[in-house]
């Protein structure tokens, strides 16, 4: 790996954010408050060493619980221990390199009188790592980098898939491209991409899965918006919807506007994009112009319609409402350890409010997509049964895509969950 700053400089910088993810700050918005981060290099060093030690979170709190001699450090050093580990042990640097740059990263983050622990902690680590895996080996935690209590969800769900499950939630994700209907085919961005040498191969009607990930200005034709970078599973969404031409469409928590700009690139419908975050709103506007797309774009609370609906039924509703995001956590590996048990029941009350909410500016005859992307059944297919067997006339059936409604994550997308519900006449 090449490096934009000495690891010492990196290292300081991802314990910093790791120190207050710990203390329940998200990593979007640390990175957001990050600004630049420097040059590319330097940022690339500073995504590996910071999501890779949350992906490997329960494994390094682990070790270093094992490892320490003196009881709980401060924050701060826990923080750059968990980094210097996951630099070891992903293989990307020499080992004495590591101990050496985590001993002066000490003095970067003021922690002058922990050099002596820190040397001692981590080559104890090297000294010791086959004893400490067989230690390991029983920790739950430790073993597969989750919360024992989303272990144990898992386990129940899925008898036979959950190890599955959680191996995904800790690996890197793929990066897929759906391609601009509107703008090109398939084949001829496939072509484009082999002429850059860009190895891509087809995993869905306008998708394209990347070989090895990369920035997205690369990407031939990205500014002409020719194609954008959205996950397969979440590719799912505008087909599944069965699109017509000139259908009044409601996309509720649309924010940043991915799967609105597929409705629109699908199908000629009359697009109304709501999200409750006017940030996040402004960003559905930017995303449509640069693919050359156009919908009504207004700031509300779907489970609040009145405040911003104006009276007219929708032909198709897309209710891709808030979650635990359990289906795409090796996208944000904070997730799993801000999260909570109780967090999950919070999300499907939420969730329960908005379909109540959305179903009656659905027209009768018309169809609305229930859409996460979570594993778990409390958010799902528990939800979705609860609020068929309340609602008389509405009646799930099979999506427009053909495929089943989970989908668990794997190689080419991330976990998500798809119900078609039709308001019969």
């Amino acid at each position: 790996m090449t490096h934009g700053a000495p690891l010492a400089s990196e290292l300081a910088n991802a314990a910093r954010i790791v120190a207050r993810i710990a203390q329940g700050k998200s990593l979007a918005e640390e990175f957001g408050r990050s600004g630049g981060l420097g040059a590319a290099g330097a940022r690339a060093a500073l995504i590996d060493l910071t999501h890779g030690t949350l992906r490997r979170y329960g494994r390094v709190q682990a070790l270093v619980r094992e490892l320490s001699q003196r009881g709980t450090a401060n924050g701060l050093v826990e923080a750059l221990l968990w980094c210097a580990l996951y630099a070891l042990e992903s293989k990307r640097y020499g080992d004495h390199t590591v101990v050496d740059q985590a001993v002066k990263a000490c003095a970067a983050l003021e922690q002058w009188a922990a050099k002596g622990y820190v040397n001692a902690l981590l080559r104890r680590f090297l000294r010791e790592r086959a004893a400490l895996e067989l230690q390991l080996a029983a920790d739950d935690v430790a073993r597969y980098q989750h919360p024992q209590w989303w272990i144990d969800l898992l386990r129940v769900a899925y008898p036979d898939a959950w190890q599955g499950i959680l191996d995904a939630g800790n690996g890197h994700p793929p990066m897929c491209l759906r391609v601009n209907a509107r703008r090109a085919a398939v084949d001829e961005y496939s072509a484009q991409l082999a002429a850059e040498s860009l190895v891509a191969h087809r995993v869905g009607p306008m998708a394209l899965l990347l070989e090895r990930p990369m920035p997205i200005e690369r990407l031939p034709g990205f500014d002409a918006g020719m194609v954008s970078v959205q996950d397969l599973g979440a590719q799912r969404a505008a087909g599944a919807l069965d699109l017509r031409p000139g259908q009044r469409v409601l996309d509720a928590c649309a924010a940043p506007g991915g799967k609105s700009a597929h409705i629109l690139e699908h199908a000629n419908v009359r697009l109304t994009a709501v999200d409750i975050d006017e940030a996040r709103a402004s960003r559905i506007g930017v995303n449509l112009e640069r693919l050359g797309l156009h919908a009504e774009i207004r700031v509300g609370d779907a489970a609040e319609p009145r405040a911003w609906w104006d009276g007219e039924p929708y032909d198709r509703i897309l209710a891709d409402v808030p979650c635990s995001a359990s289906g795409v956590v090796r996208r944000h590996p904070d997730v799993k350890w801000l999260r909570r048990a109780r967090d999950v029941a919070g999300y499907a009350a939420r969730a329960r409010a908005i379909l109540a909410a959305l179903w009656p500016l659905l027209a009768p005859g018309g169809k609305l997509l229930y859409a996460t992307c979570s594993v778990f059944p409390q958010e799902n297919a528990e939800l979705v049964e609860a609020f068929l067997a309340g609602v008389p006339g509405a009646r799930r059936i099979a999506p427009a895509d053909g495929v089943p409604g989970q989908w668990l994550p794997d190689a080419e997308h991330d976990g998500f969950f798809y119900a078609l519900i039709e308001k019969q006449l």
